[in-house]
């Protein structure tokens, strides 16, 4: 019988407890002929935190859902389904389905995608240039470019609150030079 990619519903943020005790039931069981590969779908994603650091972390692309490639009979079939945190496979009146090639694939080249790390903002600006808020709480303030982030995609621009010059720092998106 053919090895095909099941999909397995989890209780969502126990997959790789639900993977390792897997593991652990196939090795136990004598099943690692029929059981052969498991595999939790992630894709690299970076975000970007406060102050404008990246932080790069991989997430689950299924959350809730586990791929197991196994040859389908009655024992493979209890040892999978009654593992702790599993609670089911994906399929049609409770019989499993197994992917299509096709599926699978598109579901692992979203995981081998590289991270895309933000090219860095283009920017007109310069330091002592004018320029006018356009939207945020700072609306319709002028101002003057004190620093371009452009790695950050922001800028420090001092502007003048009750009557005093702060510094305030913005996105790019927020401001608009003053020709």
């Amino acid at each position: 019988m053919a090895k095909r990619w099941y999909v397995i519903h989890t209780y969502s943020g126990y997959e790789n407890k639900v993977k390792d005790d897997l593991e652990h039931r196939i090795e136990s069981f004598g099943l690692d002929d029929v059981v052969v590969d498991i595999k939790i779908p992630t894709e690299e994603v970076t975000e970007l935190k406060e102050g404008g650091k990246r932080e790069t972390k991989d997430a689950k692309v299924f959350p809730g859902y586990v791929l197991v490639r196994m040859e389908l009979d009655d024992n493979s079939w209890a040892v999978v389904r009654n593992t702790p945190g599993v609670t089911g496979f994906v399929g049609i009146e409770g019989k499993p389905t197994p992917l299509s090639r096709d599926e699978f694939d598109k579901i692992m080249r979203r995981t081998e995608r590289k991270a895309v790390t933000p090219k860095r903002m283009a920017t007109n600006l310069e330091i002592g240039q004018s320029i006018r808020v356009v939207n945020g709480p700072l609306k319709d303030f002028d101002g003057q470019i004190s620093e371009v982030m452009p790695d950050a995609g922001k800028v420090k621009v001092m502007l003048t609150i009750f009557g005093r010059e702060t510094p305030v720092e913005l996105t790019l998106d927020q401001v608009a030079a003053i020709s």
